[in-house]
């Protein structure tokens, strides 16, 4: 099937235009987005023998056609550096039972030691996967968009891995949980 692509141009940055009243400061921000509960992803990259990752709330389905998701990295971070650098990256939604796993990829277990924790293997492409995460994504890059501090990646999905008894790891609040009755 062949998608029609728009009759007009996309640019390759959003330009954010200067606000015209003042944000709210970064306490409210935060206070006001705790309570919009994300599932928690561990976003990672490889590039010969580096692996990076970090943990991710910031992720979102894009689209069915191609099957691809989107996800917001930090601009100055090394995994935005090597998912621009090798055009791919992995993505694993946790299942509740990883907090471990967040936690060591939100910064807690020093960078170099974060894949000790959890049952890593790698994707045929190389990429990082996860084992026991809800599911697992092989991601092939698209597109790119930046936004000032973040860099937007929206990532084709080549590979998949999905385990449908799991549950997955929700943030709400500053705090982990978990769907009640479900399996």
């Amino acid at each position: 099937m062949t998608i029609p692509m728009p009759d007009f141009d996309l640019p390759d940055t959003m330009a954010l235009r200067p606000l015209r009243r003042p944000a709210v400061n970064d306490a409210e921000f935060r206070s006001a987005m705790s309570g919009m509960a994300s599932g928690v992803h561990v976003v990672a990259a490889r590039r010969g023998d580096e692996r990076v990752g970090r943990t991710a709330t910031s992720v979102l389905s894009l689209s069915a056609q191609p099957p691809a998701i989107l996800v917001s990295i930090d601009i100055v971070s090394r995994l935005a550096d090597l998912i621009a650098k090798t055009g791919s990256f992995s993505m694993a939604m946790l299942a509740t039972g990883q907090e471990d796993v967040a936690n060591a990829f939100a910064g807690q277990v020093e960078p170099a030691k974060r894949f000790d924790v959890g049952n890593w293997d790698a994707w045929p492409s190389g990429q990082p996967l996860l084992q026991g995460a809800v599911s697992a994504l092989d991601c092939e890059v698209i597109g790119a968009m930046e936004t000032g501090t973040h860099v937007l990646f929206a990532g084709a999905i080549v590979d998949a891995e999905t385990r449908t008894g799991a549950s997955p790891l929700l943030w709400h609040r500053h705090g982990y949980r978990a769907l009640r009755g479900v399996d």
